[in-house]
C-alpha cells in the first residue's frame, strides 16, 4: 500500500519509562476508513500506543505520520486526531449538549454558534441522545455518558479516532449493541476508528483490522480471521482465549505431549514447542469410541451455557483445564456426567503447531 492512502503510519517508534520499555520499536500502518482494533493485555503498550498517537506524550525516538503529514512535533490540539478517554473525562457541571459542544466554542477555530448548535444536534441523534440534552452527567447512565464522550469528539470532524477501551465500563448486552453502533458512525462519517482493548472477542469483533500489541511490540496484525485461524505465535493463541494450549516437543513434523504424539504438517517458528487446538475443534469421547486423532484423557468439571454453544471444561492428570466449545447448530451437546472420565480428540489437521525447529 502507498503512503499516501494510509491515514497514519508510525515509523520505529519507541518510549521508554525508567527501565519500563512501554513501546519497542514500532512500525505500523493503517488504511483510511478501517476500523482498526488494537489488543493486548495489559502493560502490553496499548494505552502508551494511543497516548503517542494523540500528542500526549512524546515518543523517544521514531516518526509519526499522519494524513501525509509529520506530525511528530505537533502538539495535540493541532494534530485533528479524536481521543475518547477510558473514563470519559466530562465535565461535571455542563449539560450534555455543552459538553458536546465544549471543543467547538472553545477550538483553535471560531464557529458561528449556528452552526455549532446544528452539528450539536446532529451528533446527539447519531449517538441516541435525544432528549438528554440538559442534563448533566451525574443524571445519566455510564452506557450514555460513553456516548457524550464518543460525540464530543465526533463532533470536531477528526479524520482519526483514537478509543482507549472504549466499552470497558458497559455490561455485556449494552457492549454489544455500541459495538453494532459504533461501526454503523464509522460508516457514516467516513472516519478511521482505532479502537484499544484486551478483550479478544471486542477486538475480532469489531475490527476489519486487529493488530496484536505485546511487550510494546506489534507481533501480527491482519483481519480478525487470519489472527483468529492463523495466529503467528503461541502468545497471539494465548491472548485470542480459543485455544488449547499444550507444551511438549516437536521433532521430525512430529509432537509430543499429553496426548501422546501427533503428526504434524506446517509448524511455525517459535521460542518454545506448543501444540494448539482451538475449543471448538476440540471434542470428548467416551472410553472405546473411535477417534479422530489424538487422545487426552481427563475429567469432565462442567458446563457453561453462551448462548450459541456449550462450553464443557475438562481437567488433565496433570491438572490442565481443557476447554470444549460445542455450537448448538452442530445438534445438541453431549451429557457429560460431573467426575466421570472421557477422552478428549481431535483432527490433526486442524491443530496449529509452533516450535523451535520449524522455519522462522
Amino acid at each position: 500500500m502507498g503512503h499516501t492512502e494510509s491515514i497514519f503510519r508510525l515509523d520505529n517508534v519507541s518510549r521508554q519509562f525508567g527501565e519500563l520499555i512501554a513501546l519497542n520499536d514500532i512500525s505500523f500502518e493503517a488504511a483510511q476508513n478501517e476500523y482498526i482494533s488494537l489488543l493486548g493485555p495489559s502493560g502490553s503498550g496499548k494505552t502508551t500506543l494511543l497516548r503517542v498517537m494523540a500528542g500526549f506524550e512524546k515518543p523517544d525516538t521514531g516518526r509519526i505520520h499522519f494524513l501525509g503529514q509529520d506530525i511528530t512535533d505537533l502538539p495535540a490540539h493541532k494534530r485533528g486526531i479524536g481521543f475518547v478517554f477510558q473514563n470519559f473525562a466530562l465535565f461535571p457541571h455542563l449539560s450534555v449538549f455543552e459538553n458536546i459542544a465544549f471543543g467547538l466554542r472553545n477550538g483553535i477555530e471560531d464557529v458561528a454558534g449556528t452552526e455549532i448548535d446544528t452539528r450539536v444536534r446532529d451528533m446527539v441523534g447519531l449517538v441516541g441522545l435525544e432528549g438528554l440534552e440538559d442534563r448533566v452527567p451525574d443524571q445519566i447512565s455510564g452506557g450514555q455518558k460513553q456516548r457524550v464522550a464518543l460525540a464530543r469528539t465526533l463532533v470536531m470532524q477528526p479524520k482519526l479516532v483514537l478509543l482507549d477501551e472504549p466499552l470497558g465500563a458497559l455490561d455485556a448486552n449494552l457492549r454489544s449493541r455500541m459495538q453494532t453502533e459504533l461501526r454503523h458512525i464509522r460508516e457514516r462519517l467516513d472516519v478511521t476508528f482505532l479502537h484499544v482493548t484486551g478483550s479478544e472477542t471486542e477486538a475480532l469483533a469489531m475490527g476489519d483490522t486487529v493488530a496484536v500489541l505485546d511487550q510494546g511490540r506489534i507481533i501480527q496484525s491482519g483481519t480478525p480471521e487470519q489472527i483468529h485461524d492463523t495466529p503467528a505465535s503461541s502468545d497471539v493463541a494465548l491472548f485470542l482465549n480459543r485455544f488449547n494450549l499444550f507444551d511438549g516437543t516437536l521433532s521430525d513434523n512430529t509432537f509430543r505431549g499429553p496426548f501422546g504424539s501427533a503428526p504434524v504438517q506446517n509448524a511455525r517458528h517459535n521460542d518454545t514447542d506448543v501444540y494448539a487446538i482451538r475449543y471448538d475443534r476440540t471434542k470428548a469421547f467416551r472410553k472405546g469410541d473411535a477417534l479422530p486423532g489424538p487422545a487426552l484423557p481427563a475429567r469432565y468439571l462442567a458446563s457453561e451455557y453462551l448462548g450459541s454453544s456449550v462450553i464443557s471444561f475438562f481437567e488433565t492428570a496433570d491438572h490442565k483445564q481443557v476447554e470444549v466449545d460445542h455450537h448448538l447448530s452442530f445438534g445438541d451437546p453431549g451429557e457429560y456426567e460431573v467426575g466421570q472420565d472421557y477422552i478428549l480428540s481431535w483432527d490433526p489437521e486442524h491443530a496449529i503447531v509452533f516450535g523451535r525447529e520449524a522455519a522462522a
